[in-house]
C-alpha cells in the first residue's frame, strides 16, 4: 500500500527536527535539502510547518544568521540560567562600540575605527575575532593595503539576527561621535 503524502511529509519532517536538533549552528536550508536529498522549495515548506508546530512551546525553531536553528523561549532565560549558572561572557563598553562601528561600517579598517573611537583599537579587535564576533573580510585596495574587517555568522546568532539588514536603524552619525552598539541593539530581543 503507497505512503500517503502526509505520512511522507511527517517523515521528512522528523528527520529535519533530529537534523536540527543535533546542529550547533544555524543550518541554511540548502544544506539541511542536500543531506535529506529533497528539494530546498520542500525542505522550505516543511521548515515552515515545523515552525508553526512549535509555537507556544519551551524552544522554538528561528530563521537566523542564513540558517535554521532550535532556540529557547526568551522568557524561560533566567530558569536556564539558574539550572546552568552560565559565566557572564558580556563585552566591555570598548569592546561593544568597535563591534557596532564594525557592523555598521563593514566593510571597515582597524584606522577607520581608530580614528572614529579616537582610540587604539587593536586589542579591541583581537578580542572580537577571539570570541568569533568579527573576521578579516578582505584588504583595501591602498598604500600599505590595509585589513578590512566584517562581522560573522556568529554575530547575527547572537544577537538574534537574519541579516545586517535587521540592525537598528542609526541616525546619521557624524565621523567623530562614540557608536555604541549596546544602545543601538539594546531593543533586540535575547535568544537562548
Amino acid at each position: 500500500m503507497a505512503e500517503s503524502l502526509e505520512a511522507q511529509r511527517e517523515h521528512w519532517r522528523r528527520l529535519l527536527e533530529a537534523l536540527l536538533f543535533v546542529a550547533w549552528e544555524p543550518t541554511p536550508v540548502k544544506r539541511l535539502a542536500e543531506a535529506l536529498g529533497l528539494e530546498p522549495r520542500l525542505t522550505q515548506e516543511l521548515l515552515l510547518e515545523l515552525q508553526a508546530a512549535y509555537v507556544g512551546r519551551g524552544f522554538q525553531l528561528v530563521e537566523i544568521a542564513g540558517g535554521w536553528q532550535f532556540l529557547t523561549q526568551p522568557e524561560a532565560a533566567p530558569y536556564i540560567e539558574r539550572l546552568y549558572k552560565p559565566r557572564a561572557q558580556q563585552l566591555s563598553k570598548a569592546a561593544l562600540e568597535t563591534l557596532a562601528i564594525v557592523a555598521y561600517r563593514q566593510p571597515v579598517t582597524r584606522a577607520e575605527i581608530d580614528n572614529i573611537r579616537q582610540v587604539k583599537s587593536d586589542t579591541m579587535l583581537a578580542k572580537l575575532m577571539e570570541k568569533m564576533l568579527v573576521k578579516e573580510v578582505g584588504r583595501l585596495d591602498a598604500p600599505g593595503r590595509p585589513i578590512l574587517y566584517g562581522t560573522t555568522r556568529e554575530f547575527l546568532a547572537a544577537f538574534g539576527l537574519v541579516s545586517l539588514q535587521e540592525l537598528p536603524p542609526l541616525a546619521d552619525i557624524d565621523e567623530t561621535e562614540e557608536i555604541s552598539l549596546f544602545s543601538a541593539l539594546k531593543q533586540q530581543p535575547e535568544q537562548d
